[in-house]
């Protein structure tokens, strides 16, 4: 066995491998960008080595740097863990020339599997079902536009090297293929430094399945069941859980065996993952192709690991030193349900565009990277709840950044239970007392998804974001009963602000909570939207519009995470939040914006002046922080609704800006390659 490695990556994977190596009694050895240099896997480490500025292209991608690094510290393997050097064949053939073991699959594996056009042809000749295309060079636009018409719309353009969302274009007629060809070579060459793409049939209301095999170098391989990670959007994973609510255990066994002979036709070893696409129409379940096969380890293996009880880290470092795996097919169950949620730093409310910055404040569920536990009666890492537990991987802390150097992702919350439906319910009480300021993310979204009827039935494709959230999103939807209970929440949080501040400027004396003796007044408006609310505070009561509502809330003046209960036996984290005159509470996936005033002065309340928010309709705003890729149009030019104006790289992603209405461009008020802060004006229209 190895006695030290080094984890050729940042963020929260490289704490997950410190996390297992740890455990295994192996020393690791981190490498670091300047962007990186006060992050929880540097302080985690044993040693680090500092490998160059924050662009990843000039430090976490220089193979160079990273064997340097092994030189310097004596570290005897490498592990990649994903994105960056994790699928690059000639990255493990120059540690192989060092003496230095890659802990991660054979370069040759990685080289058939990495190219997605010859993965497809190895795929059918291992016989593995594959999506019609053309997985030949493509010439130019003119010949993919020819390609795209023989297939039949709509069809998805692929960059060959592509990855993570990256480099992938949906195409539902050939202009679409014109403006979007070009864009996705573009997108390969700068993330991959590869502009080859391919294309393929789009298959319609489609499942995204995945298969977890795991083998090791004498011969054997096995399937670990398989991940639904159908929820997507812009081609990239939000939420995935294991098992499948759609496969069925002959289906299981169908798609597995394929995907180990795929393995085993490019002598594989190690984690893999084996992508497919399901049509959703096929109730049959046979209907299964072959996308590609990740030669890493995945982003979301945790909801794997949860269901099998098998650590996959340990694992592939176990594979690597030359260790023959301990299991066979037959010793891989299913125990329980589990479901991950990507925490991103992205705001949902302006259609899911990237955010940098600060972490002002972050307070997840619990704390990261728990310590392994016993629940149900075996071994799970995160902390127990209930029947089941929490998990939180993560490699951020408060007051740390949001780069724009890296992917988005802030942390992964994984829920295990003995069922699915316990799993998603344990999802929204963590997500509700998931703390992030400073920067947008998607937390009320996820609670949202986790919330949603189509979700809980199971009906899922990857068009499920794009169907059920077509005009965005403005937070989960509020029932009126809940609504009412948040009515009284306010109330009762703005009686004791008022009592605490009455008592500390001597008018009170005695208990100022909410249940307290010396009340001001009982009876209060609050308007919520533009819906007003009678409500009466009683002892563990309350009465709203008529509604008795009996229960309570824990929140007391300077607390920012509180919980309500209801006496069914409900109970709900909230975090609370003022405003000026208003309070903010965010639970459930939404945030309510509350005015609490005595009853008496429920009159005076339409008199309250609100400031108006200024007229932005003839600007085109940068909804980002990203560059200035491309302007389409020039000073003087009339434009239509729909037209492509700008187009700003965020993350390595294009995102191309349109017209909203009819006009004339009146200034252009940045230039290409220049760099914008978000709400930056790019351009007027008279």
């Amino acid at each position: 066995m190895f006695s030290k490695i080094l984890i050729a990556n940042r963020g929260e994977i490289a704490c997950r491998v410190i996390t297992t190596a740890r455990k295994m009694g192996i020393a690791c050895v981190a490498v670091y960008s300047d962007a990186d240099r006060n992050a929880p896997f540097v302080r985690m480490a044993d040693e680090a080595v500092h490998i160059g500025p924050s662009p990843a292209a000039e430090s976490y991608l220089l193979p160079e740097k990273i064997i340097a690094a092994c030189k310097e510290t004596g570290a005897e393997a490498v592990h990649p863990g994903y994105g960056f050097l994790s699928e690059r064949a000639s990255f493990v053939e120059a540690l192989e020339a060092e003496g230095i073991a890659f802990i991660g699959p054979p370069a040759g594996a990685i080289a058939a599997m990495g190219d997605k056009i010859e993965s497809k042809k190895l795929a059918k000749e291992a016989g593995v079902n594959v999506v019609p295309g053309f997985v030949g060079e493509i010439r130019d636009t003119e010949h993919a536009v020819e390609i795209a018409n023989d297939i039949g719309y709509p069809v998805m353009m692929k960059a060959s090297a592509g990855g993570g969302g990256k480099g992938m274009r949906l195409a539902y007629s050939e202009n679409d293929v014109r403006e979007g060809f070009e864009a996705t070579k573009r997108e390969g060459l700068s993330s991959f430094g590869d502009d080859r793409v391919f294309i393929e049939k789009f298959i319609e209301n489609p499942r995204h399945i995945e298969i977890q095999i795991l083998g090791d170098k004498h011969g054997r391989v096995l399937y670990l069941n398989e991940r639904e990670c159908s929820i997507q959007r812009r081609h990239q994973k939000v939420v995935e859980e294991a098992p499948s609510p759609f496969v069925t255990e002959q289906m299981r066994k169908a798609m597995g065996e394929q995907c180990v002979a795929l393995a085993k036709a490019v002598d594989y070893h190690s984690a893999g993952t084996v992508e497919l696409i399901v049509s959703g129409a096929d109730k049959t379940g046979e209907s299964f192709y072959f996308l590609e096969m990740n030669t890493r380890l995945q982003v979301e293996h945790p909801v794997t690991e949860a269901i099998t009880g098998i650590d996959l880290v340990e694992q592939m470092i176990r594979v690597a030193a030359g260790e023959e795996l301990s299991l066979t097919q037959d010793d891989i169950g299913i125990d329980g349900w589990s479901i991950e949620n990507r925490v991103y730093a992205e705001d949902p409310y302006r259609g899911f565009l990237p955010s940098t910055g600060r972490l002002v404040e972050y307070s997840p569920t619990i704390p990261g990277l728990t310590e392994d536990i016993e629940v149900a009666g075996k071994p799970r890492r995160g902390v127990a709840h209930g029947a089941g537990s929490v998990r939180v991987d993560d490699g951020v802390f408060e007051g740390g950044e949001v780069s724009i150097y890296y992917d988005p992702m802030i942390a992964k919350l994984i829920t295990w239970a003995p069922t699915r439906e316990e799993a998603a319910d344990l999802q929204i009480e963590a997500l509700d007392a998931f703390r992030i300021k400073g920067v947008g993310h998607n937390v009320d979204f996820l609670s949202a998804i986790m919330q949603h009827r189509r979700f809980r039935s199971g009906e899922l494709t990857t068009g499920f974001i794009a169907e059920e959230y077509p005009d965005g999103f403005v937070g989960a939807p509020i029932s009126e009963d809940f609504q009412r209970r948040l009515a009284a929440i306010c109330a009762g949080n703005e009686f004791t602000w008022q009592n605490r501040a009455r008592r500390i400027s001597g008018q009170l004396d005695g208990d100022v909570g909410q249940s307290g003796v010396n009340r001001v007044t009982t009876d209060w408006m609050v308007k919520i939207g533009d819906t007003r609310h009678e409500v009466f505070l009683g002892e563990g009561h309350a009465v709203v519009d008529g509604h008795r509502i009996e229960g309570g809330c824990d929140w007391m003046p300077g607390m920012v995470e509180a919980s309500a209960w209801h006496d069914d036996g409900e109970r709900f984290g909230l975090i609370v939040e003022r405003d000026g005159a208003h309070w903010e509470v965010t639970t459930r996936g939404a945030t309510t914006r509350a005015l609490a005033l005595p009853l008496s002065l429920k009159e005076h309340e339409g008199r309250m002046i609100e400031k108006e928010p200024p007229d932005l309709s003839k600007m085109l705003i940068c909804p980002m922080p990203g560059m200035l890729v491309k302007l389409h149009v020039g000073e003087g030019e009339t434009v239509q609704p729909g037209q492509p104006l700008a187009t700003v790289e965020a993350m390595k992603m294009e995102n191309i800006l349109r017209a909203e209405k009819q006009g004339v461009i009146a200034k252009i008020r940045a230039g290409e390659g220049e760099s914008l802060a978000v709400d930056a004006v790019i351009l007027e229209l008279d």
